[in-house]
């Protein structure tokens, strides 16, 4: 008998990780080799496949050769990158819902600081995350990152809440994580003040559409299985938002880099498995996992 294995129909690349792929192996086509600043996608086995096509990862501008392209990944990137860059051919994979967010945040910096005003620019998002380094250097790094609730509570004490808050996100965080750290930053301000926070308190929707509608797509798909098998690469912080998301809906959840971390004891003879994995994990991979649990 073939057990049931369901891959879930909202896993897979994202739309700017497609594109930014898409741009490197194009380039590839007439080109034995191509330097990355940083990982175009956390996921190792994808890194690897790129890898032999002639894609490689590089820490900094200075490391690829002089005369050599750069790719910048979806991640993007801040202002100084480019420019240490000026005098090499660069291609731009930036996703676009990421370039939006670096405008809106250089708009709200000037606002908050027109007139001589003090207000403070809050980002949520992972501290040293590309996107998040990104996003700090379109300001100068003049904005406060909080990483939680529990971050948020010791950056507040060092916050005029007298002032204005506009607040952001990354771009791929939990949207529930993200309304209890606008809601907590509401009641910090109304408790100083005395009064609610109104329109001095800005919350800014920029978490990805795409990426907002897989946290309750992931929960449903997550308890219409027995098992659930989440492919991620080690290094994926959205990976790991969403295997943690997937575990506590079905407590049955088995986190993997790939076919060969499967082991046949998770599961019973009778179990309906589902596969499913972060905005970074590869379809061809989802698709390799789903056939080796066919055969357990």
């Amino acid at each position: 008998m073939t057990r049931r294995v369901e891959i879930d129909p909202k896993a897979g690349f994202c739309g700017g990780v497609i594109r930014a792929i898409g741009k490197a192996e194009a380039f590839l086509e007439s080109s034995s080799k191509l330097f990355s600043l940083g990982a175009i996608v956390h996921n190792e086995a994808e890194l690897d496949r790129l890898a032999a096509k002639g894609l490689s990862s590089v820490k900094s501008v200075s490391e690829v050769p002089e005369g050599e392209p750069i790719l910048i990944r979806a991640h993007g990137e801040p202002p100084a990158t480019y420019a240490e860059a000026a005098s090499r051919e660069i291609i731009d994979c930036t996703c676009p819902v990421v370039l939006q967010l670096q405008k809106r945040i250089r708009e709200a910096h000037t606002r908050l600081r027109e007139g001589g005003r003090h207000g403070t620019l809050v980002i949520f998002g992972k501290i040293g995350h590309a996107e998040v380094l990104g996003l700090l250097g379109q300001v100068d790094g003049d904005a406060i990152v909080v990483e939680d609730k529990g971050m948020l509570e010791e950056a507040l004490r060092g916050i005029d809440l007298n002032e204005k808050v506009e607040v952001f996100s990354q771009t791929t965080k939990s949207p529930a994580d993200y309304k209890e750290l606008c809601d907590a930053i509401a009641e910090a301000m109304e408790k100083v003040r005395g009064v609610p926070p109104g329109s001095d308190l800005v919350i800014n929707d920029t978490i990805c559409s795409q990426v907002a509608s897989r946290y309750s797509s992931l929960k449903e798909f997550a308890l219409s299985h027995d098992a659930i098998v989440f492919v991620s690469g080690a290094s994926s912080s959205n990976g790991k938002v969403l295997f943690e998301l997937c575990r506590k809906v079905n407590p049955r959840t088995f986190r993997i880099g790939s076919s060969a971390e499967i082991d046949p004891s998770w599961f019973r003879p009778e179990d309906s498995i589902g596969v499913s994995g972060a905005t970074s994990t590869p379809k061809w991979l989802l698709e390799e996992v789903a056939e080796n649990l066919k055969g357990i």
